[in-house]
C-alpha cells in the first residue's frame, strides 16, 4: 500500500494513543452500548479527560487550542476502524460539527457556558436541522422562533437527531421569519433542560445501534437572545459554510470504516477453511479483496488531499461533496463485498462485518443525501 505523507511523527504518536484508548475504553463496552441504544456518559467523560474532544477549542475555554485538523481526522478514522459506530459517529459530530458553530458564531456568554463542558465531555452536543417534513430541503423547515424582546419563543420539532437523547446543548435551526425562505432561518443554542424542551425515545434503527438518535420537541421554549448564533436570518448561510467540514468528517468515517471492514475480512479469510484450505487461497476471494483494497486506496489518496486542503482552508464545497458521496458509496460497497466473503457468518451480529454493513447504509443519507451531493457537484461542473 502507498505510504501516507500527510502525517508526521507527532501525528502518528497521537494516532497510537487514540488507538490504545479505543481498544481499552470503547471496544469492550460497545456490545452493551448497542443494547442500551446509547454510549455511556462515563465514556464521554473519559474521552474528554483524555483530551480527544473539541481539541481545537482555545485554551481560555478549556481546550488544547489545536488548529491542525489532521488530529481531528485521526480521531474520526481510528474510531471508525473499530466498527463501534455509536462513538464513531457521536464524538466527531460533537467535536467537529456542532462545536464550530458555537466557536465561530456564539456570544461570549454562550462560549463560556458550553465550550469547557463540551471539551470535558460533561455536556454532550447535538445539532438539529432535520424535521419530520423537511430533510434535504432545509428551507422547508417549520420550527419557529418568535421574537419577544429579550427572548425567543420556540415551537416545533426535529427528528433523526444524532446524540439527541443524551444531549445537553443543541444548535437548533429555526424560522425567525417564515416569509423569507432561506433568509428567514436562524440558529439558536438551546439548553435541553429548558422548560418545554422534551425528547423522544431513541429510535430502533437498522444500524448505529449504540447511537442515541431521537426526536426533539419544543413547546413554547423561551430562549434568551444571547443564545442566537451570529445574526438573525443568517442561519442558512452559516449552515452552508460549516457543512463542508461536516461532509469531510462523514467521508473520513466512511474510509475508516471501510478499512476496518477490509482488515477484519482479510483475517477471517485466512482463518476460515473450506475445501481443505483457507478461503484466502481461493481465486474469487483473492480477487474480491484486491478490488476492495484498490478502491479503498484510491479513496484514501483523495480524502488525504481533502484533509490537506481543509487544513489550508481551501477545501471547496464541491470537493467535500465528492468525498462524502463517493466514499460513503464505497463504504457500503466494501462492507457488502466483505460480508459476502464471510458467508453465513457475515449475517451474524457479533461479527464486525455485519455491523459494518448495517451501519454503512445511513452514511449515504445524512449530512445531505448523496443525491444532493451530486447536485452540488453538478452546479460546480456546469457553472
Amino acid at each position: 500500500m502507498m505510504e501516507r505523507n500527510i502525517y508526521n511523527e507527532e501525528h502518528l504518536l497521537f494516532a497510537q494513543s487514540v488507538r490504545d484508548f479505543v481498544a481499552k475504553e470503547i471496544v469492550p463496552y460497545n456490545a452493551q452500548w448497542e443494547k442500551d441504544h446509547m454510549v455511556s456518559r462515563e465514556s464521554w467523560l473519559k474521552f474528554g479527560e483524555s483530551g480527544f474532544l473539541c481539541m481545537q477549542v482555545a485554551e481560555e475555554y478549556g481546550g488544547l487550542g489545536i488548529q491542525d485538523f489532521r488530529y481531528n481526522a485521526i480521531v474520526t478514522e481510528e474510531l471508525a476502524r473499530t466498527g463501534c459506530a455509536g462513538p464513531a459517529v457521536g464524538y466527531p459530530l460533537h467535536s467537529d460539527i456542532v462545536c464550530p458553530y458555537i466557536e465561530h458564531y456564539g456570544t461570549e456568554a454562550v462560549k463560556k457556558k458550553w465550550l469547557p463542558k463540551m471539551v470535558s465531555g460533561e455536556a454532550i452536543a447535538a445539532i438539529a436541522m432535520t424535521e419530520p417534513g423537511a430533510g434535504s430541503d432545509l428551507q422547508g423547515m417549520r420550527a419557529t422562533a418568535v421574537d419577544k424582546g429579550d427572548y425567543y419563543v420556540v415551537n416545533g420539532s426535529k427528528t433523526f437527531i444524532t446524540n439527541g437523547y443524551l444531549s445537553d446543548v443543541v444548535v437548533v435551526a429555526v424560522k425567525t421569519d417564515p416569509t423569507k425562505g432561506a433568509k428567514g432561518i436562524s440558529l439558536l443554542v438551546m439548553d435541553t433542560a429548558m422548560k418545554g424542551f422534551t425528547k423522544g425515545k431513541p429510535f430502533e434503527k437498522v444500524g448505529l445501534h449504540a447511537q442515541d438518535t431521537c426526536e426533539l420537541f419544543f413547546e413554547n421554549v423561551e430562549v434568551p437572545k444571547e443564545n442566537l448564533l451570529g445574526k438573525e436570518g443568517e442561519g442558512f448561510k452559516y449552515l452552508m459554510t460549516e457543512l463542508s467540514q461536516e461532509r469531510l468528517v462523514v467521508a473520513l468515517s466512511a474510509i475508516g470504516a471501510a478499512e476496518g471492514a477490509l482488515a477484519s475480512t482479510v483475517q477471517y479469510t485466512k482463518d476460515r477453511v473450506a475445501f481443505g484450505k483457507p478461503i484466502a487461497e481461493l481465486q474469487n476471494t483473492r480477487y474480491k479483496l484486491a478490488e476492495v483494497a484498490t478502491e479503498i486506496q484510491i479513496g484514501r489518496v483523495f480524502i488525504d488531499r481533502c484533509v490537506e486542503l481543509h487544513c489550508e482552508k481551501k477545501l471547496d464545497q464541491a470537493s467535500a461533496s465528492m468525498a462524502k458521496y463517493w466514499l460513503t458509496d464505497l463504504q457500503s460497497k466494501a462492507a457488502d463485498e466483505c460480508l459476502q466473503l464471510h458467508g453465513g457468518y457475515g449475517y451474524i451480529w457479533e461479527y464486525q462485518v455485519a455491523r459494518a454493513w448495517a451501519d454503512a447504509r445511513v452514511q449515504r443519507i445524512y449530512a445531505g443525501t448523496n443525491e444532493i451531493m451530486k447536485e452540488l457537484i453538478a452546479r460546480s461542473v456546469l457553472k
